[in-house]
C-alpha cells in the first residue's frame, strides 16, 4: 500500500516549539486538521477512478469508499505524532480492502493502474500545510 508521508517546514517546527506544555495538547489537532484536507483529496479521487473506464460493468460495491478513514494520532517511540489515512479491514466479501486498493492504484494484468493517492498526495500537499499553520496559529494566538 503507498504511504503518504509530508514533513513539517521548519518556521512552522518553531512556532510550535513555542507551545512548550501545551504541545502534545495542540500537535495531534494540528495534524488532523491536515489529514483532513488529504483525506478529501483521496475520497474525491476515489471515487473518480472506481468504476472509471472499464471493459465490463462495473463490480463496484461502494464498500471501499465507505472504508475509508483517518486513525486518531498516536506517538510513537521516537516521539514523532503520527496519523495515517488508509482502509479499515475486512470486508463482507473475505476480500482486503488494501489488496483492492492497491490494485487500483497500480493495477494488474488486464487492469490498468488508476492511481488515486499518489495523486491526492501531491495536490493536496499545499492545502494540507496551509491547513496545519492555519490551526496551529489560531492556537498559539489563544490565551
Amino acid at each position: 500500500m503507498a504511504k503518504i508521508e509530508l514533513k513539517m517546514p521548519e518556521d512552522f517546527l518553531l512556532k510550535v516549539s513555542k507551545l512548550a506544555e501545551k504541545t502534545d495538547e495542540i500537535l495531534p489537532e494540528v495534524l488532523e486538521a491536515g489529514g483532513e484536507v488529504v483525506l478529501e483529496k483521496v475520497k474525491q479521487n476515489l471515487s473518480a477512478v472506481v468504476g472509471d473506464e472499464v471493459k465490463q460493468k462495473s463490480r463496484a460495491t461502494g464498500e471501499l469508499e465507505k472504508a475509508l478513514g483517518m486513525s486518531p494520532v498516536k506517538k510513537d517511540h521516537q516521539g514523532d505524532y503520527n496519523l495515517k489515512i488508509g482502509f479499515s479491514e475486512p470486508r463482507t466479501d473475505g476480500e482486503s480492502n488494501a489488496k483492492i486498493a492497491n490494485i487500483l492504484e497500480f493495477g494488474k494484468s488486464g487492469q490498468p493502474p488508476k492511481p488515486f493517492l499518489k495523486p491526492a498526495k501531491s495536490k493536496s500537499r499545499k492545502a494540507c500545510i496551509e491547513a496545519m499553520k492555519n490551526k496551529l496559529e489560531s492556537e498559539v494566538s489563544k490565551p
